[in-house]
């Protein structure tokens, strides 16, 4: 058993914490939302961030943008975390801010891997997640069977940031191929094409991907998803929208050419911008279609 410190409850941070509460660790909750802290029964509710951080194994983060991580880890958890406590940063933020936070951990003398999450809220509550890791590869040790209580699969992926940086890969591919699948399945309906038709055959040809098999954006097609639940986000377009940012900014940063990417980006940007910033991002599809 561990002891844990958990801030950051969350819509992911909920099912992550009640799952390794549910495993038998000592977890100690913050959030500035005292009721979603106290959501996690059998989990002791710190008063604050400095005292869920103290006399931890793990401190556990899951915070919405890279300054809040790097002013909660410098300000709150750092100076208040027993020696050899592992750090694990599971928020989503840029490649920079992981790589500079996990070097200023080092010279305190702790260890910090970033390790974000795919899967959504639904893998968060089902334990299912899958964890991209970076850092030491003795951090990934300790923090292993962890990670492995909240997800399915876990991987680490090089040294600090590589966890970010596998993220906004994966997640702008994922943008990508949801826009090509809402236009596919608007294209057919254009064209008065059965959609269920294009499902059995692109789902077992050159055309399948997730986007398509596992989390169609069609109402009634596949899997029941979001899109039978009238767009209710297990993903929201304004998450995709922060990781597709977080991707652009790193391809200007390197020089990679991300023509497509861009492009799903500048969609991305049109949903939110229209006020569908809390609906999931398979609703896309809406605007290709025409409907709301």
């Amino acid at each position: 058993m561990a002891t844990i410190g958990f801030i950051g409850i969350g819509n992911m941070g909920t099912g992550m914490a009640r799952n390794l509460v549910g495993s038998g660790h000592d977890v100690t909750v913050f959030d500035l939302d005292t009721e979603k802290a106290k959501g996690i029964e059998g989990a002791t509710v710190a008063a604050s961030g400095e005292e869920a951080a103290k006399n931890r194994d793990i401190i556990i983060t899951m915070l919405p943008a890279g300054p809040v991580v790097a002013k909660v880890y410098r300000e709150t958890i750092r100076p208040n975390a027993a020696p050899d406590t592992l750090f694990v940063d599971c928020s989503t933020i840029d490649v920079e801010t992981a790589r500079v936070l996990a070097e200023e951990a080092h010279g305190d003398g702790f260890a910090m891997l970033d390790a974000p999450v795919s899967g959504g809220v639904a893998g968060a509550e089902a334990g299912t997640l899958a964890f991209m890791v970076g850092g030491s590869a003795a951090g990934f040790a300790k923090a292993e069977s962890i990670l492995y209580v909240m997800g399915a699969k876990v991987v680490h992926c090089g040294e600090a940031g590589a966890g970010q940086g596998i993220k906004i890969c994966n997640n702008m591919m994922l943008a990508i191929q949801m826009i090509s699948v809402a236009e596919g399945f608007a294209l057919a309906e254009k064209l008065n094409l059965d959609p269920q038709k294009l499902f059995d055959v692109s789902s077992a040809a050159s055309g399948q991907c997730w986007s398509l098999t596992t989390y169609s954006p069609m109402p009634g097609i596949g899997p029941k998803t979001s899109a039978d639940n009238g767009y209710k986000p297990g993903f929201a377009a304004a998450l995709m929208h922060k990781d597709l940012s977080l991707a652009m900014e790193a391809a200007d940063a390197s020089g990679a050419d991300v023509a497509f990417g861009r492009a799903a980006f500048d969609a991305y940007d049109r949903m939110v911008e229209a006020g569908e910033a809390g609906v999931d991002f398979s609703g896309i599809i809406r605007g290709k279609r025409g409907v709301q």
